[in-house]
């Protein structure tokens, strides 16, 4: 059985273009074509175009992705290399995730604090609140938050007091 563009856009949740866009960058030379020169994909096809889309979405550039795939072509002599390139990729989206973590919590600890404060009808309900009336996981937050403030404020206090480099002899 045989798919259309629109057919595998539709069931890997792409858009056409973009299975045009990654045909056009020759990602897709796998892909067979009709007398017509219509793109026609086979359910083999499907593994392949959504392992591009993964490697796409994991923040991988159209030309890593394209030589990752010519080094797929390469057959096992090129195992190591892609390994590299996984193995690499993946601790990139491992510290987005935290990064998008700590954005996360920050925006639920802000959620919080509005919440609170809209209900007491000002935002000074917070200044003498003890830690141990905030919910856990608020606390926390607030936790992680004061020791980022002091760890710059030590770090500003230190490059104060060092002397500058440039003064030196």
């Amino acid at each position: 059985m045989y798919y259309t563009v629109c057919e595998v856009a539709r069931r890997l949740n792409l858009s056409p273009h973009t299975i045009r866009f990654y045909s056009k960058e020759g990602l897709l030379d796998f892909v067979d074509r009709d007398q017509n020169g219509n793109r026609i994909f086979k359910e083999s096809d499907f593994e392949r175009l959504f392992i591009i889309a993964s490697l796409k979405r994991a923040g991988m550039t159209i030309k890593q992705i394209r030589e990752f795939t010519l080094l797929c072509d390469e057959g096992d002599t090129t195992i190591a290399q892609r390994l590299k390139i996984i193995t690499d990729q993946k601790a990139s989206v491992e510290e987005q995730i935290t990064e998008l973590q700590d954005a996360l919590d920050v925006l639920k600890y802000k959620t919080w604090l509005y919440e609170v404060a809209l209900e007491a009808g000002t935002t000074a309900v917070h200044d003498n609140l003890p830690p141990e009336k905030m919910p856990p996981n608020v606390r926390k937050i607030k936790e992680r938050i004061r020791r980022l403030t002091d760890d710059m404020e030590q770090r500003y206090k230190d490059a104060c007091s060092s002397p500058s480099p440039t003064l030196q002899k």
